[in-house]
Order: C-alpha cells, then structure tokens, then sequence
C-alpha cells in the first residue's frame, strides 16, 4: 500500500494534461478520446451489463494464476463481491469504450477476463472487432461465458487457458490492440511482453493495468516503456499505454485522465 501512495504522489508531481504533450498523436487522442465528455448511448449497455454482474449473488471457487488477492481470504467467492471489489470501474469501462471507438481495432485480445466488465465495453465498442480473451479459472469462465450469452456479446471468443498456454498454442494472429489485465508480477509481465512483441504491428496498442500495484508492477512498466521497439508510452497511474509507431520519436507522457 505504501509504495501505491508514493507512486501516486510521484504522479501527481510529473502529471500533465493537454496543454503539456508536445506530439500531435498524443495530443489527439487525450483530447478526442481520453477526454471526451459526451455521453453515449452505448454506456446504457455498459451499465446494464455492470449491475447484472454485480446483483449476482452467486458463489463460485476461484482459481487464482495471478498474484492474489488483497481483499478475498478464501477462494470461494460472491460474484457480486468480485465485480465490486476486483473488476473494472465504471470509469474505467466507459475509457476502453472510447478508446475502442477511437482506434477501431481489428483484432483485439484481453489477458485477464474475469467476469467481463472489461470485455464488454470493448464488444460494446464495435462489434465488427474480433475479441478473444484468456480466462485461467474454469468456474469464473462459465459464468461469464454465461453473461456474454444473455447479452448476446457474439464477437467474444472466450479462452479458459492459462495465459502460458494460450501463447504457446498461438495462432498467427497480430492484435490491434490488447489490454493486460491479470497475474500482476514482474516476471510474468515482461514475459507477455516479449510474446506480445511477435504479434504486434506498427499501430498496435497495449495496455497494460495496475502499473503502480506494487514496486515489480513499476519496475516491469520501467523495463518495458524503454525496450528499444516502444516510441510512446503513457502513464496514467492506474493503466500504462505503450505504442510501437514507428514514424514517432521515443517519448514518455504523464496524464492525469
């Protein structure tokens, strides 16, 4: 916990907002996307989504591949009490929606499903995007392969597979845009990394979360935004941004979103 309040005091001291960033790219997208205050229709489905998730009351055993918990000491677990203490905020939700609707991606791939609350605003988004996303839990997949059905999410393919797993079973598949979101460990990150780094193109996006959750998270997003194939990288405290453009010159932004 401590090293999160450092972390966060360190942003706030280095963070900007628009009138800070010298690139037109990113100047674009905090304005256009980051920023945007309008108010989609689709964020109804959004929230529906969201209160389906978090009025279930359901209990499921959880198998953990991550790095635990700091709220849950046992691993049979309220759906409900998941979704509230452990899933996308609704903040966050409505940000990978735009982000989605900004950039169009073709191919999208979550490491990191949960119960969806993630996934679905990125279906929501474009339902032309071809989504595939990497549950390790059994139960926590069929329940949410349950949730994707009732909303009739078709464009998610759901993977119960460790993320190991699905790498080494690979298809030849570059992704547009992926959202990291599972086993926060230094180790594990910059492995996903150098796996992601094959499958990615000139205007790929990754995301990675919870960048700030303990000093490896840190140390791995340090790594990671100075490998010699990023030029742009973001730090927004709770996600890290990181682009391979390569008409770019290397830079490292600070936002406040």
């Amino acid at each position: 916990m401590w090293h999160q309040i450092k972390s966060y005091l360190f942003f706030l001291l280095k963070s900007k907002n628009q009138h800070g960033i010298h690139s037109p790219f990113v100047y674009e997208l905090v304005t256009i996307c980051f920023y945007d205050s309008k108010k989609y229709s689709e964020y109804k489905a959004i929230k529906t989504y969201r209160n389906k998730v978090l009025q279930c009351n359901e209990i499921i055993k959880i198998t953990d591949y991550g790095a635990g918990s700091r709220v849950f000491k046992s691993n049979e677990r309220k759906v409900s009490a998941i979704a509230k203490n452990a899933g996308t905020t609704l903040k966050k939700q409505e940000l990978l929606f735009r982000l989605v609707r900004y950039f169009k991606p073709e191919h999208i791939l979550e490491l990191g499903t949960s119960l969806g609350l993630g996934t679905s605003p990125l279906a929501i988004a474009n339902s032309s995007s071809k989504i595939t996303t990497i549950e390790g839990c059994p139960n926590t997949s069929k329940m949410t392969q349950g949730f994707f059905e009732v909303f009739e999410l078709n464009n998610i393919q759901l993977i119960n597979e460790t993320f190991e797993d699905f790498f080494k079973a690979s298809s030849s598949v570059k992704y547009d845009f992926v959202f990291i979101d599972g086993n926060h460990n230094k180790e594990h990150t910059l492995r996903y990394f150098e796996f992601l780094l094959e499958k990615i193109s000139n205007h790929s996006i990754l995301i990675f979360d919870d960048i700030h959750w303990n000093a490896e998270m840190t140390e791995a997003w340090q790594i990671i935004i100075q490998h010699p194939k990023v030029t742009v990288s973001i730090d927004t405290y709770y996600w890290g941004f990181i682009f391979f453009r390569k008409e770019q010159e290397k830079q490292h932004f600070t936002i406040r979103v």
